[in-house]
């Protein structure tokens, strides 16, 4: 089936946002007179959100006692400094400019809050240009249950066959096979050291997104 419609997860795989949560928790960090750790060390669990963030920034368990105040003040800084650095990724640009070309449709499936992702989209100039943007607040149920890529689909009066989602963790690649649409893994985003993109049974993995490039002629023709 043709392709009609590409589909991307927010965090690293359409936007670099990671400088934004690096920014915010080295700040934490030096307001309390503590010294910075390595960006690595936040870049690295940015998939497991606001709780993974915080437990690495401050090397404490969640359980802890003061770590809910602590994951509070990083998500209160993060909605007033959601998107003073981050930015497209590279290649990035030129893929939706090709992507809007091909009279193709674009959009975002995220577990991001909408709270946090609609600023974004509309700060970048993005908002207009995408199809939808589809948050937890839309859903039941977030990735990697299917129900965000279903809803999409549906959205967009498309058959899932259609649909191309390119995302940057198993949750994503697990929420588009099993919503029915075609799936590429991308291994620049924030993965985990010990991950592999080989192993979570996506139809492609690339390296850039410009490697997307190929993979949209190919469904287009149906080769």
């Amino acid at each position: 089936m043709r392709l009609q419609a590409v589909l991307f997860d927010m965090d690293g795989t359409l936007l670099d946002t990671a400088p934004d949560f690096i920014a915010i928790c080295q700040a934490m960090l030096a307001e309390r007179g503590l010294p910075a750790i390595d960006d690595q060390r936040i870049r690295g669990v940015i998939s497991g959100g606001a709780r993974a963030m915080v437990a690495a920034t401050f090397a404490i368990s969640p359980e802890a006692e003061g770590f809910e105040a602590l994951r509070l003040e990083f998500l209160e800084r993060y909605q007033r400094n959601c998107a003073v650095h981050s930015k497209l990724f590279d290649g990035m640009a030129e893929l939706l400019a090709d992507i809007e070309k091909g009279n193709l449709l674009w959009g975002v499936v995220t577990n991001k809050p909408v709270r946090f992702a609609e600023p974004i989209m509309q700060q970048l100039g993005l908002a207009e240009r995408s199809a939808l943007l589809i948050c937890p607040d839309h859903v039941k149920n977030s990735k990697p249950d299917p129900e965000p890529l279903i809803l999409a689909c549906k959205t967009l009066n498309l058959d899932p066959a259609s649909v191309l989602f390119v995302g940057d963790d198993l949750r994503d690649i697990e929420s588009g096979r099993d919503a029915g649409t075609r799936t590429a893994a991308v291994r620049y985003g924030y993965i985990h050291p010990e991950d592999n993109p080989n192993n979570w049974g996506a139809d492609v993995v690339v390296d850039h997104p410009l490697e997307l490039r190929k993979v949209i002629d190919s469904a287009l023709c149906g080769c």
